[in-house]
């Protein structure tokens, strides 16, 4: 009982101390700006709220002693009511929404920092309001993440400070980009070659020559990639259809397909079928070359793939005899092996 009396003395003085100490700090406005002010205000609560849940706690256990498993407090930790918590929480969570909704996202980012102790959501408000290279440095000392810092530079136009985050980040590709942006070509091309040459390394050569023809405006370049791919067997199908898609001029496209399929090794000709479907259907003016192309790849294998006799529809869409011949050659195929 006497222990009761004195935790609500206890409560009561402290309550008194708090006014008091509210007041020391506006008085403070007259000494310092305002958003230190709030910064020393939103501490004070955070501290003073906690302090008071741990009083109210323990002026609840002198009133009932039951044990805190036996009042189904979550998981038989301290769930106090963790109400008083979220309340707190929700508080705080308001603040820092109407300071948004007030375009203040400065303020609303000391709320996530210092009271919801929630950094990257400091950073990522301080981002929105377009503080980008505060934000940077939240994200950087305090989220530790080097790409959302490295993306807020860049927001900033920081380029320098972008470019040194990016390399640590092994990025050589956003390298190359922001030298390029800072009109450092010499530095941009020394980081798109490395990235070609990773590319090259793990056998991706569409992305290859992708950097080639779109980042260093070396088409040629970028068409011989793509003509090692096809040879050399990396992609080649991919290789074969980008080297296509990049002649604009259908004369000289059909004379391309045409040599290509005439330097074509046996292994590669159903590869080259398949890419022909394309080109048939890509102008009218291809479709006689890509049709005696395909034709001709079909009689090599029919013997050994009797299924490539289909393929003729793809070159004969709205030839209904084709499809009839197709359908006799297969029922007559079958006959001949039940025989």
């Amino acid at each position: 009982m006497k222990k009761q009396k004195f935790i609500e003395k206890f409560l009561t003085a402290f309550f008194v101390l708090v006014i008091f100490k509210v007041i020391a700090i506006f008085a403070q406005l007259s000494q310092t700006d305002l958003a230190t002010v709030i910064v020393n205000l939103f501490k004070f609560i955070f501290f003073a709220a906690a302090a008071i849940v741990l009083i109210v706690l323990l002026q609840n256990q002198e009133k009932d002693p039951q044990p805190a498993a036996t009042k189904n407090y979550g998981g038989g930790g301290l769930s106090i009511d963790t109400s008083l918590f979220d309340k707190l929480r929700n508080i705080y969570e308001d603040i820092a929404r109407k300071h948004i909704e007030d375009n203040e996202y400065k303020k609303a980012a000391i709320v996530y920092m210092n009271l919801l102790k929630d950094n990257y959501r400091a950073a990522a408000t301080l981002e929105e309001g377009g503080f980008y290279n505060e934000a940077a440095v939240v994200f950087l000392k305090k989220v530790l993440s080097k790409a959302d810092a490295a993306n807020c530079y860049v927001k900033a136009k920081q380029y320098d400070k972008a470019i040194i985050l990016y390399k640590e980040l092994q990025q050589k590709e956003k390298v190359g980009d922001l030298y390029k942006e800072i009109n450092d070509s010499e530095n941009a091309l020394i980081f798109y070659q490395m990235v070609i040459d990773d590319y090259l390394q793990n056998h991706q050569m569409v992305k290859a020559s992708l950097v080639y023809r779109n980042k260093m405006d070396k088409p040629n370049e970028a068409q011989q990639i793509l003509l090692q791919g096809w040879k050399e067997n990396k992609e080649a199908f991919n290789c074969l259809q980008n080297y296509f898609a990049n002649i604009p001029e259908i004369g000289q496209l059909e004379k391309e397909i045409q040599y290509l399929y005439e330097n074509t090794s046996s292994d590669k000709k159903l590869v080259y079928l398949e890419a022909m479907k394309i080109e048939f259907k890509k102008d009218q003016r291809l479709q006689k070359s890509t049709r005696n192309i395909a034709y001709n790849i079909i009689a090599e294998n029919i013997n050994s793939r009797s299924e490539i006799v289909n393929e003729l529809k793809h070159f004969n869409p709205d030839d209904e005899v084709i499809l009839k011949d197709i359908s006799r050659y297969k029922t007559g195929r079958n006959r001949m092996f039940r025989n």
